[in-house]
């Protein structure tokens, strides 16, 4: 299979990087700071950020983390906070003080911070005020020894940072209360750190750069060791592929509506588009759709990254197909799988195809991508990125498959994880002691060397005998007009060991099992047709939006249920 996959390989990409091209990720945005320094690096509600400022707002906070918390080489730094300014700041400042970045979901419960922070050993927290008094419940149960806090205004000039925090607080309500003792203010720390020296530090490419926890392929979430040298390996192969696309260095605008504490917002959007002196319009709301838009109006942006779910919400809206679409170059997605009704609407109305890429957090994350250049949306998620090596196995026997048939995706390249956090026989579970990774995705390889994603390999029904993908009868539910959403799962069966279970969020009422069997047996086998139709008014997301079917597989999830 490898050699046929690099007899396709596409002319117009590199087959090879250098992952070493930057000793450090310090190394990449300093040498991308001074190249683009009087480029707007970040924007954010009005306020507009320099490469210029960046690097010095960032050096200021690494210096007070240096002389005032007193953090170490390798001591690690959570931060829980959604996409602003002050997270790039806070993020890029850890990094060149030498520290390891853990990045909290916001969203997460006090169990679930308690679990992470113990788990890191993270010593301290920086989190936005709104989310302050999570953090609060969560610390008597770990080993945190300084909570820093910032407010949504704090980067802005005094008057405008008193007056949106004033709003947000008093007049929104969005800042629950919290201990307000012993916590140091973000704002407070980047006015100190402008005074202090900032003492540089000798980071290599294989020191740690990100816990980076996902749910791997046990539903228990561990820390992902990347290092920089997997982050710039993973920046370098992007930015190879997307030398085919016509971008233009210090002139593109992406909107970046993914949150930068998910791996693929971080490394694409911030990591791989500041190599090219991008500025990143941040959007701290997306589930604001109406108000998500009204930021879009403002901006000629060239680049979208996004998945299904976001595509789909903003295609719902009457709005969005007012916008000006001209500058668009690119749309990537990833995170899950696109649908083809979703796909072929946003190019229809933006006129660009959705371009879909692969890849998971043990990768850093990227691991394929379709070319830029592609006119049409594929179903495919493209040729491997440059100095990656795939193969598809056998799930049973390990044996490597031919071309077409459909087997566990493995994968080798300098991006791939250096093994999960004080894990080491999950590590050995993934990583095989030839170093391929084992993606737990179910994928094939057609002739021209294009690799389609089938399914999750845990997600795979079996009934009767026959294997079912998950993704296949989702995307022909999703086209039935009165479907907002869908997911489907397998349930145990004593007659056919499993039987095929969909949650649908209707748009109509109306919708029964009995129209839904009907338009099923038009376009699937007998044995892919939903036996259960369960409604339900949504469906449990991630945090990019990717819809959680293990969360639907667990018994406390119970909606209205209809034979």
């Amino acid at each position: 299979m490898e050699k046929i996959w690099l007899q396709k390989y596409p002319e117009c990409v590199p087959m090879h990087i250098n992952p070493d091209a930057f000793a450090s990720i310090n190394d990449l945005f300093e040498k991308t700071a001074e190249t683009f320094r009087r480029k707007p690096a970040l924007y954010q509600m009005g306020l507009k950020m320099t490469y210029e400022k960046l690097d010095k707002k960032s050096k200021d906070f690494a210096a007070y983390l240096q002389q005032k918390v007193h953090l170490k080489k390798g001591d690690r730094f959570a931060i829980m906070m959604p996409n602003s300014v002050q997270y790039i700041v806070a993020m890029l400042g850890a990094l060149r003080a030498g520290l390891v970045v853990v990045n909290v979901n916001p969203l997460y419960t006090v169990r679930e911070v308690v679990h992470q922070i113990k788990d890191s050993n993270a010593k301290v927290i920086l989190v936005l005020a709104n989310f302050a008094h999570v953090v609060e419940k969560a610390l008597p149960q770990t080993d945190i020894e300084h909570v820093m806090v910032t407010e949504v205004g704090d980067m802005f000039r005094f008057i405008k940072s008193r007056m949106i925090n004033f709003v947000t607080k008093r007049i929104k309500k969005m800042v629950p209360k919290y201990e307000r003792a012993g916590i140091i203010r973000f704002r407070r720390a980047l006015s100190q750190g402008k005074r202090l020296r900032f003492a540089k530090v000798d980071v290599n490419g294989g020191d740690l750069a990100f816990l980076q926890y996902t749910g791997g392929t046990t539903g228990v979430s561990k820390g992902a060791m990347l290092s920089h040298r997997n982050i710039i390996a993973n920046v370098e192969q992007c930015y190879a592929w997307m030398s085919a696309g016509g971008m233009d260095p210090g002139k593109e605008i992406v909107i970046t509506a993914l949150p930068m504490y998910h791996i693929f917002s971080l490394l694409v959007n911030c990591f791989s588009f500041l190599k090219i002196g991008v500025l990143n319009v941040l959007v701290m709301n997306p589930t604001d759709i109406a108000g998500f838009i009204r930021e879009l109006s403002k901006h000629d942006f060239t680049i979208f990254t996004g998945v299904n779910t976001l595509f789909k919400a903003l295609l719902r809206h009457r709005n969005f197909k007012k916008l000006n679409f001209s500058t668009l170059k690119m749309t990537i997605g990833g995170g899950m799988a696109v649908h083809s009704s979703v796909a072929d609407k946003w190019h229809e109305i933006t006129g660009k195809p959705i371009i879909e890429a692969y890849g998971l957090t043990e990768a850093s994350p990227a691991v394929s991508c379709n070319l830029l250049t592609i006119k049409k949306y594929n179903k495919s998620i493209g040729f491997p990125l440059p100095s990656t090596e795939i193969k598809i196995i056998d799930i049973q026997t390990g044996a490597e498959l031919s071309i077409g048939e459909p087997g566990e995706l493995c994968v080798q390249g300098p991006q791939v994880m250096q093994g999960y956090w004080n894990r080491p026989e999950e590590t050995a579970q993934v990583i095989s002691s030839d170093g391929w990774l084992h993606t737990g995705d179910i994928a094939e390889m057609n002739a021209e060397g294009l690799i389609t994603i089938v399914d999750r390999k845990k997600d795979m029904i079996v009934v009767s005998g026959y294997n079912v993908y998950p993704n296949e009868i989702e995307e022909v539910l999703s086209e039935h007009p009165d479907i907002l959403e869908v997911a489907v799962i397998g349930e145990s069966s004593e007659k056919t060991g499993e039987v095929i279970k969909a949650y649908i969020v209707r748009k109509d009422k109306s919708l029964n099992r009995e129209i839904l069997m009907a338009f099923c047996r038009e376009r699937l086998t007998s044995y892919k047709i939903p036996k259960h139709f369960e409604f339900c008014e949504a469906l449990p997301k991630s945090n990019v939006g990717k819809i959680l079917r293990r969360v639907l597989r667990e018994e406390h999830f119970r909606t209205e249920h209809i034979d």
